[in-house]
């Protein structure tokens, strides 16, 4: 069991380092099911090895200046609120409904993993393209643009807010609000959201922890190897496909998602229509994602 633990850890930092995003759908169903633990302390844990991870795998990306410090701060500062409030929120709240909100954002963010980069660019967890140049470059920095502080105030407080909750929603999220609002290349946008996640993790995570005992024995055994992958993963960020890593781990967190829900939904559940309503929703959302490219770069004929 922990060799298992392990290896799946190593998976949680990969994911963080090379996309920026991904590791925490992992770190929830891996303490939950692989160790066994209960799903408040499986949330608060998983934050603190998210926390820990990203600013691990923040280093080399950094080092390879594709990190914007104030852009990540300011972002970040927001969703610390969001997160913290959300953290406080978690303990009272059913952990089967907690597990449901988490199998459902893994759905969504198998969803924002699948959309494949509009324009072709080297697009980060949620497939959006590399910011481009306009009216409101920031100086010295080609092709980028001043920070909108409205909308990285509210999206920071938003994805904080999910993030604290179920321990999830961090990455897939955050990155291409940094593109978007940030005004960032999303190779940067990359790099600069570790920062951002680290910081609404541990302020989740202080949210938690009024309720919450932490087996720390396990937590460091996780957040080692889950450091090592992460290292390793924003070493490899840029030498290896991005859109061929991000549709694998879009699949694999339908399953997971999947799996997640067939876990803690009860059986009566699944004959509701509602249930079907929603899946069904998600499902579409997801093959319009994956089509629309496509639909887009088809020759219209006379």
């Amino acid at each position: 069991m922990t060799v298992l633990v392990v290896g799946a850890s190593l998976l949680i930092g990969l994911s963080l380092g090379v996309l920026g995003g991904g590791g925490s759908v992992l770190t929830v169903p891996i303490l939950v099911y692989l160790a066994g633990r209960g799903t408040e302390e499986a949330i608060a844990t998983s934050l603190f090895v998210v926390g820990v991870t990203s600013l691990a795998a923040l280093v080399p990306h950094a080092r390879a200046r594709r990190v914007r410090v104030r852009t990540g701060l300011l972002f970040g500062a927001f969703s610390m609120v969001g997160a913290y409030a959300g953290g406080r929120l978690a303990a009272y709240v059913p952990g089967t409904v907690l597990l449901v909100g988490f199998g459902l954002m893994m759905l969504a963010t198998a969803v924002a993993m699948l959309r494949r980069p509009r324009g072709g660019g080297d697009g980060g967890v949620g497939g959006v393209e590399p910011a481009s140049g306009g009216a409101c470059r920031a100086p010295g920095r080609a092709g980028e643009r001043r920070p909108a502080l409205r909308g990285l105030a509210a999206k920071g407080l938003a994805v904080g807010a999910v993030t604290g909750l179920v321990g999830a929603g961090g990455g897939f999220l955050v990155v291409p609000a940094l593109v978007l609002l940030g005004g960032l290349p999303a190779g940067v946008a990359v790099g600069t959201s570790l920062l951002a996640i680290a910081m609404n993790s541990f302020a989740g995570l202080a949210g938690h922890l009024a309720g919450v005992t932490i087996d720390w024995s396990l937590a460091l055994t996780v957040t080692a190897a889950a450091v090592l992958g992460g290292t390793a993963g924003a070493r490899l960020a840029g030498r290896i496909p991005p859109d061929a890593l991000r549709t694998a781990f879009g699949w694999f967190t339908v399953v997971m998602g999947t799996y997640v829900l067939a876990r803690q939904l009860p059986a009566a559940a699944w004959a509701h229509p509602v249930t079907w309503g929603v899946l069904g929703a998600a499902l579409e959302s997801g093959l319009t994602a994956l089509a629309a490219p496509r639909l887009r770069r088809t020759p219209r004929h006379p």
